[in-house]
């Protein structure tokens, strides 16, 4: 266990050892406990996060706005059009007046150079910075998604077969960091990773590599197919969402769209989860898109793990803040 945390940053998973991750999970379930049972734990008493949003979220905000109020503490939420930052304030500038006033900020910016502005943040701050979802990584989510599948397999989760598939979800183009957080974290802790996408939805080649030297290291394997069937076949966790072609066509949004709708089909329903092991789990991050990415029955079935997994961002994002912040006096 390694309780050296404190003003620790939480930019991508790589940036934290096992060693810490380990921590953190444990720390995660002793607060669940602690809420399930209704039992004070304000280990963030009196202190403040800056919560900057440039898009709208559901889990993610809600998740810190509830857990910091659960830990003691104060959530300020904050816009770009709220603040000087849609006025052309720079990180540095930002970061520097609120770490003299608050214990930790946190940064949601999926669009292009998102993970760039919240690392310049990181640069210069004296107090925890959390991604919060970037064009690149999703941290919170990831570490979630580690929680629940530990407690429905057990923490050794050797030989188990994780697959992050893509989907045909239309109306606009989503980053490709849930997926780079999956496929990067999952190997690392014992798990064989099935990376399943259409020709022209490739993930980050740095991220690509980063995963391939993850599996080497830790003695598990990885591998990407074209095809959504057989990356099901035999898996434990089907984790299946869409993203956008933008390794193929950047951020031209119209030429993304286009080659999504040119792969219908990538859809998980009962045929498919049949096609996994009886005992296969149904994992999305939310919001899927209803009888688009995933059928209602298999969404709303016995396998579907969605709801669990979503209650488990509070109770890691509230470890997070406990062990990073807790200690953290202002400046």
């Amino acid at each position: 266990m390694q309780t050296l945390l404190t003003g620790k940053h939480l930019l991508r998973e790589q940036d934290w050892t096992n060693e810490e991750i380990e921590t953190l999970l444990t720390v995660a379930e002793d607060l669940k406990l602690k809420f399930a049972m209704d039992v004070p734990h304000e280990y963030c008493k009196n202190k403040s996060i800056f919560l900057l949003f440039f898009e709208e979220s559901t889990r993610t905000r809600n998740a810190f706005e509830c857990g910091i109020t659960q830990l003691g503490g104060h959530a300020n939420y904050l816009t770009p059009k709220a603040t000087q930052v849609d006025h052309g304030e720079t990180p540095k500038d930002t970061i520097e007046v609120l770490g003299r006033m608050g214990h930790a900020m946190g940064v949601r910016n999926t669009l292009v150079n998102g993970h760039k502005w919240m690392a310049e943040c990181a640069k210069y701050s004296k107090i925890p910075v959390y991604n919060m979802q970037c064009d690149i990584w999703h941290p919170t989510q990831s570490l979630a998604d580690l929680m629940t599948i530990r407690e429905k397999f057990g923490k050794d989760l050797r030989g188990r077969k994780f697959v992050i598939s893509w989907t045909s979800a239309p109306g606009y183009m989503r980053p490709l960091s849930m997926a780079q957080s999956l496929v990067a974290l999952m190997p690392r802790f014992g798990m064989d990773v099935t990376l399943a996408h259409p020709e022209k939805f490739d993930l980050m080649p740095d991220v690509i590599e980063m995963t391939k030297e993850n599996a080497r290291k830790h003695g598990t394997k990885f591998e990407i197919v074209h095809d959504m069937d057989e990356a099901c076949k035999d898996a434990d966790v089907i984790y299946a969402k869409g993203w956008g072609p933008i390794m193929y066509v950047g951020d031209d949004e119209k030429a993304g769209l286009k080659l999504i709708e040119e792969n219908p089909g990538w859809v998980v329903d009962s045929r498919r989860m049949k096609l996994a092991k009886e005992t296969a789990i149904y994992m999305h991050c939310m919001p899927a898109d209803r009888d688009v990415e995933v059928t209602s029955e298999v969404m709303d079935g016995p396998q579907s793990v969605i709801y669990d997994e979503a209650e488990n961002r509070l109770h890691t994002i509230k470890a997070l803040m406990a062990l990073t912040m807790g200690n953290i006096s202002r400046r």
